[in-house]
C-alpha cells in the first residue's frame, strides 16, 4: 500500500506542478499583456508587473490544476481496472483516496496563503500602474489623442514629443458639482509619484467651472491633479486588497470612525432640536453624513467577510478532489477531458454562482460572514456521498 500511496502522491505533485506552471504562464501572458496593450505600457513597466501578476495567477490556477490532477490520475486507474483490482484484495477504495484528501488538505492551506499574497499582488500591479501614469497617459495620447481614468480626462488635437498640442483637461469631483475645465495652446504631463499628484503645465490657457468660474491665464501655470482623480491615490485600501493579518485592525478602526461619525452626528441632532432649529435637520450635510455612515458600515461587513472567503476560495482545492476523485472513478474513462469536463461543468454551474451567492449577501451585511462557505459545504456533501457510493460498489 505504501508504493501506491507514493504512486499517487508522486502523480499528483507532477501533475499539479506542469499544469500550474503552464496555465500560470498563458495566464500571465493574457492578462499582462492585454493590461500593456490597453494602458499602453512600456517593456519596462511591463517586466515590474510580472512578480505581482505570479500570485494572482496562481491564486485562480491552483483549484484548477488540482481537479484536473485527481480526474486525470483516478480516471486512468479505474479505466485499469486498478480500483476493482484493489477491491478483489480485500482493501477498501479509501486507500487509494485519502493520499490525494490528504495532499489536497495541504495544497488548500497553501492556496489560502496564497489568496493573502495575491492581495499583495493587487497592490502591486496598482502601484506600477500609478508610477506609470506618465507614460501611460502619453502612450493613449499619442494613439487615441484621449487620456481617461476615474474622474481624470484629457483630449489633445495633436503629441509631439512631449509637448501637447491644443490640449482640453476636464476633472470630475462630485456628481453634483459641474467639472473643471481647463483647455491651453501647449501642456506637458509629468507625475510626481511621492506626492501622488499629475502635474500639468498649462501654457496660455483658460479655466471654467460651469457659469461659476471662467478666467484666462498667460503664460504657464502647473496644475495639479490628485492621482485618485486618475484612478490611483491614496485612498483606503479595499478589503479585497488588505492582508488577513492586518484585517483585524481596519475593523478596530473601521468601528471606531463609525463611532465618531454616529456621535458626531447623534451630538448635532441633539443640539438642532434643543434649539428648535429643524431645518437644518434636512439640510444637505445630514444626507451626507448619513452616507458617509452607510459606507462605513459597508467596508465593515466586507472586513468581515474577507477572512472567510479567504479560507473558503483556498478549501475549494479540498471540496474539488473530493469531488473530483470518485466521479472520475465512476466513470472509468482514460480520456482526462472526459471527466474533467464531466467534473468541472457542474462546479462551474452550482458552486461558482453559490460562492457568489454567499459572498455578495455577506459583503452587504444580509447573512452571516461564514455564509460564504456555502458552495463548499453542498460540494463536500456531494463529495462525501459520491465517496460513500464507491465504496459500496
Amino acid at each position: 500500500m505504501r508504493r501506491i500511496t507514493r504512486y499517487i502522491l508522486a502523480e499528483f505533485i507532477k501533475l499539479s506542478l506542469v499544469m500550474s506552471v503552464c496555465m500560470t504562464a498563458g495566464m500571465i501572458l493574457i492578462v499582462v499583456g492585454q493590461e500593456a496593450i490597453r494602458q499602453g505600457l512600456g517593456p519596462s513597466a511591463v517586466v515590474k508587473l510580472l512578480p505581482f501578476a505570479l500570485p494572482v495567477a496562481l491564486a485562480y490556477v491552483v483549484p484548477g490544476t488540482i481537479l484536473f490532477a485527481a480526474c486525470s490520475i483516478y480516471g486512468r486507474m479505474s479505466a485499469m481496472n486498478e480500483v476493482t483490482a484493489i477491491k478483489s484484495l480485500g482493501v477498501s477504495p479509501m486507500a487509494l483516496l485519502w493520499p490525494a484528501l490528504l495532499f489536497s488538505f495541504f495544497v488548500s492551506l497553501g492556496a489560502v496563503w496564497l489568496n493573502d499574497v495575491a492581495a499583495w499582488g493587487r497592490i502591486g500591479l496598482k502601484r506600477v500602474a500609478l508610477e506609470s501614469a506618465e507614460q501611460i497617459a502619453y502612450g493613449m495620447l499619442r494613439s487615441n489623442r484621449s487620456y481617461s481614468r476615474g474622474g481624470l480626462s484629457i483630449n489633445v488635437k495633436d503629441v509631439q514629443g512631449h509637448v501637447l498640442v491644443r490640449p482640453t483637461l476636464t476633472v470630475y469631483e462630485a456628481e453634483d458639482r459641474p467639472p473643471i475645465r481647463l483647455t491651453a495652446e501647449f501642456a506637458e504631463i509629468a507625475t510626481d509619484a511621492e506626492r501622488d499628484v499629475l502635474l500639468v503645465s498649462m501654457t496660455n490657457g483658460e479655466i471654467e467651472r460651469g457659469d461659476e468660474i471662467r478666467m484666462n491665464f498667460p503664460g504657464t501655470e502647473v496644475i495639479e491633479v490628485p492621482l485618485s482623480a486618475a484612478g490611483g491615490g491614496k485612498s483606503s485600501i479595499r478589503p479585497a486588497d488588505t492582508a488577513l493579518r492586518r484585517i483585524p485592525m481596519e475593523i478596530t478602526n473601521q468601528r471606531a470612525e463609525l463611532d465618531d461619525l454616529e456621535r458626531s452626528l447623534a451630538a448635532d441632532a441633539a443640539y438642532h432640536l434643543m434649539t428648535g432649529d429643524f431645518a437644518d435637520l434636512n439640510d444637505q450635510r445630514w444626507a451626507d453624513q448619513q452616507a458617509a455612515i452607510a459606507v462605513g458600515q459597508a467596508r465593515l461587513a466586507r472586513l468581515h467577510t474577507e477572512p472567510w472567503r479567504r479560507w473558503a476560495n483556498g478549501f475549494s482545492c479540498f471540496a474539488f478532489v473530493l469531488v473530483g476523485a470518485p466521479l472520475a472513478v465512476r466513470m472509468k474513462s482514460a480520456d482526462v477531458w472526459s471527466s474533467f469536463l464531466a467534473c468541472f461543468l457542474p462546479i462551474l454551474i452550482v458552486y461558482y454562482p453559490l460562492l457568489a451567492y454567499g459572498v455578495d449577501l455577506s459583503k452587504s451585511g444580509e447573512l452571516p460572514p461564514y455564509s460564504v462557505w456555502i458552495a463548499n459545504v453542498v460540494l463536500m456533501a456531494a463529495g462525501y456521498w459520491m465517496t460513500r457510493g464507491m465504496i459500496r460498489c
